[in-house]
Formats: C-alpha cells, sequence, structure tokens
C-alpha cells in the first residue's frame, strides 16, 4: 500500500510530493480546485491551501479534507529530467 511519506507547499497551488515508494513528484491544486464542494471552498485561499499536512500517509488539510495517497500517486507529475 502506497503512503505519502512528506508534502511540502512549493508555491501556487503546487505540493511537492514523497511516497513510501521513491517516487517524488508535484501534485498540481488547481486542478482539484476545478471541481465544488464545501470542504474545497476554504482551499481556494492560497494561504490555507498551504497548510497542507501528512497524516497517517494521507495529504491533509485542517478543515478535514483528506486525499487518498493513491489517487494522488496516480496524479502525481514528475520532474522532468534533465
Amino acid at each position: 500500500m502506497i503512503k505519502l511519506i512528506s508534502a511540502r507547499y512549493a508555491g501556487d497551488f503546487r505540493i511537492a510530493l514523497e511516497f513510501s515508494d521513491g517516487v517524488v513528484g508535484d501534485f498540481n491544486g488547481r486542478e482539484l480546485l476545478q471541481r465544488s464542494g464545501p470542504l474545497l471552498e476554504a482551499l481556494r485561499d492560497e494561504a490555507y491551501f498551504g497548510r497542507c499536512f501528512v497524516d497517517a500517509g494521507a495529504l491533509c488539510w485542517p478543515n478535514g479534507l483528506e486525499l487518498s495517497p493513491s489517487r494522488l500517486h496516480e496524479k502525481v507529475r514528475l520532474p522532468e529530467a534533465a
């Protein structure tokens, strides 16, 4: 089972993620914010979006929103090779 090891806000609604299988990449939160829902409203404020943290292997925010590590793993954009 894939778990999220770390999450660091990288600016412009992007989060740098590291997973238990060694995959490292960026999650574009702007795609998430194209959806609607009460828990997503707070995340439209970039300062609040940046308050993300990892809890039990999932990406979380203080309002209770959690994103599945396996779903994030599918959506992560890998850094381009130099």
